[in-house]
């Protein structure tokens, strides 16, 4: 397999998902500030023209949940997930939708204003809401979706590498991680892992 990445991106959380399920993979660098995302090369990988994209021998998955859930059930071995469980595997799910289409949408709206509007003065008032919304989306996930030390309780899943992800954005969206006592105290874990460590090799802060 291979997935595309970047430096930044929700990539990172499928990378980490890789290397926790022992994967062969390769990983390939797409630089977004030079714009390769928008390369006919690219985009005949992924039209979508965004990161991550996982190639496989069925052909190419993108979007961070779906290639999460592929991982997991890919590598049943590697436990990433609740599998023989409908329900709780669901819930899994739930948190990692919950990250994609709510808070990662927040964050977007910091410095990708023009894909909801074209006056220069609606992006600067969607900059100074980021930190409102952010904050919110990190409480909503702090008292309603991290039931332990990781997200689905005792056992590590899909959904931490994914939470450690977006929280890394905090500081930079104007919240502060120690306002989130359990969100903190789970990046920290996640730091520890040696998965983790190897993978944020790829991921220059």
């Amino acid at each position: 397999m291979k997935l595309y990445y970047a430096p930044g991106s929700c990539a990172l959380a499928a990378h980490i998902a890789l290397e926790e399920a022992a994967a062969d993979y390769t990983a390939e660098r797409i630089d977004l500030k030079a714009g390769q995302q928008t390369s006919a090369d690219y985009l005949a990988v992924n039209p979508k023209g965004r990161v991550p994209a996982l190639v496989t021998e069925r052909g190419i998955l993108t979007e961070t949940p779906a290639i999460l859930a592929f991982i997991a059930q890919n590598y049943p071995s590697a436990r990433l997930a609740p599998l023989d469980d409908p329900f709780a595997f669901a819930q899994a799910q739930s948190v990692n939708s919950y990250i994609c289409s709510t808070l990662h949408v927040a964050h977007a709206h910091r410095h990708r204003g023009a894909r909801w509007a074209s006056d220069e003065a609606s992006f600067a008032d969607m900059r100074r809401k980021v930190p409102e919304n952010m904050a919110a989306c990190f409480g909503m996930i702090e008292r309603t979706m991290l039931r332990g030390p990781w997200v689905m309780g005792d056992d590590y899943t899909i959904c931490d590498p994914y939470l450690f992800t977006v929280a890394r954005w905090m500081e930079s969206d104007g919240v502060r991680p120690s306002d989130f006592p359990a969100i903190e105290a789970h990046m920290k874990r996640m730091s520890e892992r040696p998965a983790v460590r190897k993978v944020l090799a790829f991921y220059p802060a």
